[in-house]
């Protein structure tokens, strides 16, 4: 797959904007974004099995080791989830202490 050249760049930057903040605007996001949506959801669902699993064991119907397989899926999924957050804040951090 062939990669298009960029004809005119000029024409990417709107008008009064720095460079930095116009390519900041120009990008779309939208993929880290359903990135991060995608990573939240999947947490929350194991989560869920994690519940559902422990019921399970509770009424008997489940065995310990299926409770326990899913209660450490979430736990690392959640722990996945804090390392991204803590990893996004510290890169925040850096860049509002850049000098301009």
């Amino acid at each position: 797959m062939a990669i298009a050249p960029i004809s005119n760049p000029g024409a990417l930057i709107a008008p009064g904007t720095t460079g930095a903040a116009a390519s900041g605007a120009a990008a779309d996001g939208g993929d880290f974004g359903k990135s991060l949506a995608a990573l939240l959801e999947s947490v929350e669902s194991n989560a869920g099995g994690a519940n559902q699993a422990i019921a399970a064991m509770a009424d008997g119907s489940g065995d310990v080791h299926t409770a326990m397989l899913a209660l450490q899926r979430a736990e690392v999924s959640m722990q996945l989830t804090v390392q991204v957050r803590n990893k996004l804040v510290q890169a925040y951090q850096d860049l509002m202490r850049m000098p301009i």
